[in-house]
């Protein structure tokens, strides 16, 4: 039964989420638990709410929206994890209240144009780039504290924190010390801005450990993907 199924890997996720807080002597209310859903069909989303998850994550804006309007009723905090188009915008600001991948000057703009049209505020997180790979998207870290200042003058919008995708070819840890000292230099000039997003399936423990404040889990918690069908 798939409710017994994602129950079980929701326990196995909050008691490795639960372990890396200890070891590092974090309280567990310290880390939130960000469902990756992508690729899941609604109904999978229907029971992590159930289940109690309040925060839900996608990265593809043709599957995300249909699934936020129908689950609309659904107490869920709505996160858009992927990398996002300017051509986007409109319809991820009608769902999404946290935007985690915002990079770029043009995007901020973007954003913050259409949250006023809409009437809504919308979390946005700084996506620092902590390799070369400029697929994978997030701003220079040289060009981070620039950046957030422009979020905190911009309307519709709130500043909260840093997002980053640990490289692949890195230990992870590594990888978060930097962005813990990222954030720490982000938090000294907006000192709201307390949210470090960082840490997947595999690399959880290590991003907690440095700092995570949420955590996105897909495959640990739903098992792994299947294709996406437009």
């Amino acid at each position: 039964m798939r409710r017994d199924e994602i129950a079980a890997g929701l326990a196995e996720v909050d008691e490795r989420i639960t372990a890396a807080c200890h070891a590092v002597g974090r309280d567990r209310s310290e880390v939130t638990l960000i469902a990756v859903t992508k690729t899941r069909p609604a109904g999978d989303v229907r029971i992590l709410a159930e289940l109690g998850v309040r925060d839900v994550g996608e990265n593809r804006d043709q599957e995300a929206a249909p699934k936020a309007r129908e689950l609309a009723g659904l107490p869920l905090t709505w996160h858009f994890v992927g990398q996002l188009q300017t051509n986007k915008v409109r319809s991820v600001v009608g769902y999404a209240d946290v935007i985690h991948s915002v990079d770029r000057l043009r995007l901020v703009e973007a954003i913050s144009k259409e949250a006023v049209r809409q009437g809504r505020e919308i979390t946005c997180l700084l996506q620092v780039a902590l390799d070369d790979d400029p697929g994978r998207g997030g701003a220079r870290p040289a060009d981070l504290l620039a950046l957030a200042d422009e979020v905190a003058l911009a309307g519709g919008v709130r500043l909260g924190g840093v997002m980053a995708v640990a490289p692949l070819d890195e230990e992870p840890a590594k990888a978060f010390a930097r962005l813990r000292d990222l954030a720490v230099a982000l938090q000294e000039q907006h000192p709201r801005a307390t949210m470090v997003s960082a840490g997947m399936s595999a690399d959880l423990a290590e991003a907690i450990a440095y700092g995570a404040t949420h955590v996105r889990v897909g495959t640990a918690l739903l098992g792994r993907r299947k294709p996406f069908v437009r």
